[in-house]
């Protein structure tokens, strides 16, 4: 990757020779950040004892020299480079966030001024489209042959529209049914452009939604227990979220334990066993339970029937509930094996 490295470090050397000025050559490493912290307007205007907006127009005509130095081919080294760029974002799906780029490029990650090399090399390139950040937009780079800024723009609008009027989250392959591209990862890749939209295991959804973008240690519970799809030990939920992708995850059996018992999305249904409301089951005792299930009886129910129900609510033996079917309080026996409420 040292040669990737290399091939960058020359166009944009390259590029500079371009620039005849040394105030100039000043005003474009401080904007771009090249030789360290990137600058605004307003920092380099007093460094220089110059207006922002002259800043501005220097900047801009900067620029339009070496766009035009770049399509005359004056700027030998910016081939390489293009070439190189273009490999990567072809593999990425033809668009990525500029830190996802210069990651793959460099083989590692990368500091800030070789991110915003890139950024500098792709704003003068023709081959090149930017996407500047934004509150809707990470900063990114695509190739320009498959749409400019606003294009690309319009796609990103188009499949956050596309998840937020299905509700919830999508996966790629069900993004690509309801979207014409030619290929899945396009869409992966233009989706990653969006600061409005999250992934977690392979499901897209809006940033806002817990289920892909889990910001306490309650919706990291709800997103495990929705994976699992079935009950867990609390301590194999802490376990679980240790193991997970999520940005923070450093988490205590107990503070799970806890979280869990306060949240009324999670039901306890057997010792240290915690399901979710959303798959049907309700809080309460044993005796709760029995009494619900017989409610809901048009007629009494054999002891075989009253069990066999109560473990599907319920991960306790069956000892558990016969014994809670003696309460004569609230149950009796109509027949040798029939049940119902007092």
């Amino acid at each position: 990757m040292e040669q990737n490295a290399e091939i960058l470090k020359k166009a944009i050397r390259g590029s500079l020779k371009i620039i005849e000025q040394d105030r100039e050559k000043e005003i474009i490493s401080r904007r771009f950040g090249l030789t360290g912290r990137k600058e605004t307007l307003e920092q380099i205007g007093e460094m220089l004892s110059i207006t922002r907006e002259r800043v501005r127009q220097l900047e801009k005509a900067i620029l339009i020299r070496l766009q035009i130095a770049a399509e005359e081919g004056q700027i030998p080294e910016l081939a390489p480079a293009e070439k190189l760029l273009i490999r990567n974002l072809t593999e990425m799906g033809r668009i990525a966030k500029t830190s996802a780029l210069a990651d793959k490029v460099y083989g590692r990650k990368t500091t800030a001024s070789e991110r915003t090399g890139i950024t500098f090399i792709a704003t003068f390139s023709k081959s090149l489209t930017i996407i500047e950040e934004n509150d809707k937009y990470y900063g990114a780079i695509g190739i320009a042959d498959y749409g400019n800024s606003l294009d690309i723009r319009i796609k990103v609008d188009e499949i956050v529209k596309v998840i937020r009027e299905n509700k919830q989250p999508m996966t790629i392959d069900e993004l690509d049914e309801k979207l014409n591209y030619e290929h899945p990862d396009h869409i992966k890749a233009i989706a990653s452009v969006s600061k409005l939209l999250s992934t977690l295991n392979g499901l897209w959804g809006l940033a806002k939604w817990p289920s892909v973008n889990p910001k306490n240690i309650r919706d990291k519970i709800f997103v495990i227990l929705e994976a699992h799809k079935e009950p867990m030990h609390f301590s194999d939920i802490a376990k679980e979220i240790k193991e997970s992708n999520f940005k923070r995850k450093n988490v205590t059996v107990q503070a799970i334990h806890n979280e869990l018992i306060k949240d009324s999305r999670f039901v306890l249904i057997g010792r240290g066993i915690y399901a979710l409301s959303s798959w049907g089951y309700k809080k309460g005792t044993i005796s709760d339970i029995i009494r619900s299930i017989l409610e809901k009886s048009d007629e009494p129910l054999s002891r075989e029937e009253i069990v066999k129900q109560v473990l599907k609510m319920r991960k306790v033996k069956e000892t558990t509930v016969l014994l809670n079917l003696q309460n004569k309080k609230l149950f009796k026996k109509v027949d040798k094996n029939l049940y119902t409420l007092v």
